[in-house]
């Protein structure tokens, strides 16, 4: 005699099946069941404080782990609330499921007391936003359409919306068994070898070429294959933003190509002849918007998706390819040539690289109450543990980001792929769960923190180790100085100077204001061996702007008038 059981139990143990230990979320009434199943069985339930920071979670989570996350959110409002999370999940390409409670999708009963005030769209919302989308509609082929969706996430962010009567209604666990979930991942391609020819016809015309590689080339385990190439071509090594520091330790590395370059890589950047594109989307920010390599530089762009190549940026040459298997199969097609015949590898351009300081890069603009954002990221670059994970909300403040190191692209995470502020916090906390082993420092402004202060109670709440560095400059710096630079009044933009460490330390933090680098270097004890939740109101000087904005506003200008 079989047995029936809840919808919601059969999906919850199919999810535990896969091996997943983590899922993020908000309780809502629709999904309260499932949830108090999922983590009753073993699965742990992290709960944030606002839906968009939950599927930040799962985002960062995935980023952290390069697995599935799943986030479980509840309908109506719960979803409105989402969609922002929803959409930045999206843009940023990691392996999410997001699992929506939804409506009952049965005949409202004639006797029904009044209006389902949580009514709301929430397929055509997220279809809309070109999230794909799936309901579970019929309880018997409920756990069918959650494998089936699982399987897709192979190609990005998936939702999935779960009906309340579907929920909740008794199925047969061995009749309604499905399918083994499919991998429906990418295999890994060869380039053809007409792509190839042509790269190499490209690169033997160049003396200078410069190898730049992505967040796809780190996915794909390049590392080594790019570097063995740019060892035989005589190439300069850098990255974009996400890639950044997969060169790290190599003496030709020049750091990241475009909008958060620095000094001693652009030395080489700017002498390149021919670029060659790995993984990478040569997007505004890395190209900064279009100025960052010489005119008429010509580009071979490799990507194992077709529609990467060219989207931002025109290419020369079209590799579609494994970023590995491509580096490899240029090695084999291109003579490696005599050392003197490599210009980007002169020992003049190797010293300069190796005794190049981000000191050289400016002039500390300190006043007596705030600190240069530069120094100060300088400082906790040498402060913080070395192996440690940097995770960095969107804002002016991200001009730090060249002096921040890390050990590799697996140990960072950029939340700004909506280019929203805001996505940070949940991000980090995700991030800190995936990757427990190191610590996890979240770089945020005050206009963000604002936006999810609450989160602060989710990191005690859940044991999540987290150092919080608030880079304070009282103001939406990238607006402020925007209207700075159409002269425009910038009072809407600027906000009074709150201490914010009073009020993490009463969520258990471990609260410190700082306004002087010698006021930072008394914490290095606690920074070096972080225990417990650590949260740095770091005041700085919002007068120093950010290189990108300058460049947005130049492209402005440079576009044709209408």
């Amino acid at each position: 005699m079989s047995t029936t059981l809840p919808a919601y139990e059969a999906l919850a143990a199919d999810i535990k099946a896969l091996g997943t230990t983590s899922v993020f979320g908000l309780m809502s009434d629709d999904t309260a069941l499932f949830v108090a199943t999922l983590d009753a069985m073993g699965v742990r339930f992290y709960g944030a404080r606002h839906e968009n920071n939950a599927i930040a979670m799962a985002e960062g989570y995935s980023s952290a782990t390069g697995g599935l996350a799943i986030a479980i959110i509840g309908r109506g409002p719960a979803a409105a609330n989402a969609l922002h999370g929803a959409n930045y999940v999206l843009r940023a390409g990691s392996r999410v499921l997001l699992i929506f409670g939804d409506t009952a999708n049965t005949a409202v009963p004639p006797n029904s007391l009044g209006p389902d005030t949580k009514l709301f769209p929430c397929a055509a919302m997220l279809q809309t936003s070109g999230i794909r989308t799936m309901v579970a509609s019929d309880p018997l082929t409920a756990r069918r359409t959650l494998a089936q969706a699982i399987a897709a996430t192979h190609q990005g962010t998936v939702a999935l919306l779960l009906p309340m009567n579907v929920q909740f209604a008794l199925i047969d666990p061995e009749a309604t068994q499905p399918p083994p979930v499919a991998d429906l991942s990418l295999p890994r391609k060869a380039a053809r070898p007409a792509a190839i020819k042509a790269a190499a016809a490209l690169l033997a015309d160049s003396r200078k070429p410069l190898i730049v590689a992505g967040l796809g080339a780190f996915r794909a385990g390049a590392r080594d294959a790019l570097v063995r190439l740019g060892d035989h071509l005589g190439a300069g090594l850098g990255t974009t933003l996400k890639g950044k520091d997969l060169f790290r330790g190599h003496p030709f590395d020049c750091g990241v190509l475009g909008s958060f370059s620095h000094g001693g890589g652009r030395r080489l950047i700017e002498q390149a002849d021919c670029v060659i594109a790995f993984g990478a989307g040569m997007n505004m920010r890395t190209t900064s918007y279009g100025m960052a390599l010489p005119p008429d530089v010509p580009l071979i762009h490799v990507d194992s998706r077709r529609d990467n190549i060219g989207r931002w940026f025109p290419a020369d040459v079209a590799v579609v390819a494994d970023a590995t298997l491509a580096a490899e199969q240029l090695i084999a097609a291109t003579p490696a040539r005599d050392k003197a015949d490599m210009p980007l590898r002169s020992p003049e351009l190797q010293d300069w690289l190796a005794s190049y300081t981000m000191e050289r890069e400016f002039k500390p603009e300190h006043t007596p109450r705030t600190m240069d954002p530069r120094s100060l990221g300088l400082e906790l670059n040498r402060l913080l543990p070395e192996n440690r994970n940097a995770v960095f909300d969107s804002g002016n403040f991200l001009l730090i980001t060249p002096y921040i190191s890390v050990p590799g692209p697996g140990h960072t995470k950029q939340s700004s792929d909506f280019s929203s502020i805001g996505m940070g916090f949940g991000t980090a906390l995700g991030f800190a769960v995936g990757a427990p082993d190191r610590p996890t420092v979240l770089f945020i402004g005050d206009g963000s923190f604002l936006m999810t202060m609450g989160e602060l109670e989710t990191v005690v709440r859940e044991d999540i180790p987290l150092i919080v560095v608030l880079m304070n400059d009282c103001a939406y710096g990238a607006e402020m100085h925007y209207l700075k630079l159409r002269n425009m009044a910038v009072n809407m933009s600027v906000f009074p100077d709150i201490d914010y460490a009073p009020i993490a330390a009463g969520f258990g933090f471990q609260a410190e204001t700082v306004r002087t680098l010698d006021e930072l270097r008394k914490l290095a004890p606690m920074l070096a061996k972080p225990e417990g939740p650590i949260f740095l109101d770091c005041k700085i000087n919002g007068q120093v702007p950010a290189s990108f904005i300058f460049e947005a506003v130049e492209f402005e200008r440079r576009k044709p008038k209408a």
